[in-house]
C-alpha cells in the first residue's frame, strides 16, 4: 500500500480545489435535518414524533429532487440548477424561523426537491476530471472527506443552537447553504470533458443505460446505507440500555474513524473490488456485533465493519460512473443519492420497531442479513453488467474520464 494513488489524483488540475470546496459545503447540508429537529422540538414545542415528520419530508423531497437535479445538470449545465436550488434555499431557511409546524413542513418537502445537489455535483465532477483508472482513489478520498463532513456538520449545529437558539441556527445555515451554493457556482468545476465519448449527444436514452445491472447497484447501494443507519442507531440504542449515553460520541467517533481508515487503505490498494463484495462483506461483519456483551466490546466488534463503510460507499458510484455514458451521468448520480437517501429513510422506522419488538442487539443481526440477502438478490442481474471499456493511458496535458 502507498499513498501514492493519492498523490496523483491531487496532481489533476482542479480536483483538489473540488474536493476542499466539496467538504465545507456539505457541512451546512448535513448539518440541516438535525437542525430543523432542534427546531420543531425547541423552537415550536413540538415532540419527535413531529418533528421526525419533517425530517421525513426533507428526505423524501431530497429523494425525489435528486435525479430531476441531475437531469437538468445533463441537458443545461450546472450553473442554472445552481442558481436555482440556491435561491430556493435561501427562500426557505429565511423563512423557516417564522413558520408554524405545517407550513414549515410543506416547505421542508418543497425544500428538500430544490436541496443543493453538492454530493451529486461534486461525485459527477469527480468522474469528469479524473481518469478511469483513478477515480477508485478519488472517490475513496471523497467518502473520507464525506466522513469529516459527517462529524462535523452536526456537531456544529448542536453547539451553535445550544450557544444561541435554534432560530438562529437555522438562520446560520442557510447563510451557508447560500455560501456553498456560490462557492460551486464561483467554483464552475466541468460535468464532463471534449474528449470523453458520449459528451457531443444532447442525450441519451434511459434505456442505453437504466439497465437490470444499474438497478441490481442501485439497490446494493440503498442496502448499504440501510446497514450503516441501523447500526448506527444500534449502537445508540445499546448504549442508552447500557446507561452510558455519555459515550455516545466517542463510539460514533471511533466508528467514523475506522470508515476514514478503511477508505484510505482502499483507495490506495492496487486493484479495488465489486460493490457486491464490499458491501457484502460489511453486512455480514455487522452480523455478529450484537453478541458484544459490555458496549466496550461493542465498540471493539464494530470496527471490523466500520473500516468497509466508506469504500462500500465509494466502490458504489465508481462503478456507476464506468457504467453509465457521460451524458447521462448526472441524472444517474441523482439516482444513486436517491438510493442512498431510501436506504436511510427506510432504515430508521425499520431498526426502531426492531429494537423496541426483539430488544437493541437484534438490530446489528437482521439489518446485517437483510443486506446480505439484497446482495444475493443482486447478484443474477449483475452478471448482465456493461463492460467499461479499457481505461486510455494516462495524458499529462489533460485528464479524460472513461466511458460507459
Amino acid at each position: 500500500m502507498t499513498v501514492e494513488p493519492y498523490r496523483r489524483v491531487l496532481a489533476i488540475p482542479g480536483v483538489r480545489t473540488l474536493l476542499l470546496v466539496g467538504l465545507v459545503a456539505r457541512i451546512p447540508v448535513v448539518a440541516c435535518g438535525l437542525t430543523l429537529t432542534l427546531y420543531v422540538v425547541g423552537g415550536l414545542g413540538r415532540g419527535f414524533m413531529q418533528a421526525g415528520l419533517v425530517g421525513a419530508a426533507s428526505t423524501a423531497g431530497v429523494a425525489v429532487g435528486a435525479p430531476i437535479a441531475g437531469r437538468f445538470v445533463d441537458r443545461r449545465g450546472l450553473r442554472p440548477v445552481l442558481v436555482v436550488t440556491t435561491l430556493a434555499q435561501l427562500v426557505f431557511w429565511t423563512a423557516a424561523p417564522f413558520l408554524s409546524y405545517w407550513p414549515l413542513f410543506a416547505g421542508a418537502f418543497v425544500s428538500g426537491v430544490l436541496a443543493l445537489p453538492v454530493f451529486t455535483v461534486v461525485r459527477q465532477c469527480v468522474a469528469a476530471a479524473v481518469p478511469a483508472e483513478h477515480r477508485r482513489s478519488a472517490y475513496a478520498l471523497d467518502s473520507m472527506l464525506v466522513e469529516v463532513a459527517y462529524m462535523t456538520g452536526p456537531a456544529l449545529a448542536v453547539a451553535v443552537a445550544t450557544a444561541i437558539g435554534s432560530s438562529w441556527t437555522m438562520a446560520l445555515i442557510g447563510i451557508g447553504l447560500v455560501g456553498s451554493g456560490a462557492a460551486l457556482l464561483a467554483l464552475d468545476p466541468p460535468i464532463r470533458v471534449d474528449d470523453e465519448p458520449e459528451t457531443g449527444r444532447a442525450a441519451v436514452r434511459r434505456r442505453e443505460w437504466l439497465t437490470p445491472a444499474l438497478f441490481a447497484l442501485l439497490g446494493v447501494t440503498a442496502a448499504a446505507t440501510f446497514v450503516l443507519a441501523a447500526t448506527e442507531l444500534g449502537l445508540v440504542a445499546v448504549l442508552k440500555a447500557d446507561s452510558a449515553t455519555r459515550w455516545t460520541g466517542l463510539v460514533l467517533a471511533v466508528w467514523g474513524l475506522a470508515s476514514m481508515a478503511g477508505g484510505f487503505v482502499y483507495g490506495a490498494l492496487a486493484r479495488g473490488f465489486s460493490p457486491l463484495v464490499i458491501v457484502g462483506g460489511m453486512a455480514a461483519l455487522t452480523v455478529p456485533m450484537g453478541l458484544a456483551g459490555h458496549w466496550g466490546w461493542l465498540c471493539l466488534a464494530l470496527l471490523p465493519a466500520g473500516v468497509m463503510c466508506a469504500p462500500a460507499i465509494s466502490t458504489t458510484i465508481d462503478t456507476l460512473s464506468r457504467w453509465v455514458p457521460a451524458a447521462a451521468r448526472g441524472e444517474a448520480t441523482g439516482l444513486h443519492g436517491t438510493a442512498m437517501t431510501l436506504g436511510l429513510a427506510v432504515s430508521g422506522p425499520l431498526t426502531g420497531v426492531i429494537i423496541d419488538g426483539l430488544g437493541t442487539r437484534w438490530a446489528f443481526a437482521i439489518s446485517g442479513a437483510a443486506g446480505l440477502l439484497v446482495v444475493l438478490l443482486a447478484a443474477p442481474a449483475w452478471r448482465r453488467a456493461p463492460q467499461p471499456a479499457a481505461p486510455p493511458a494516462p495524458a499529462a496535458a489533460a485528464p479524460v474520464a472513461d466511458a460507459a
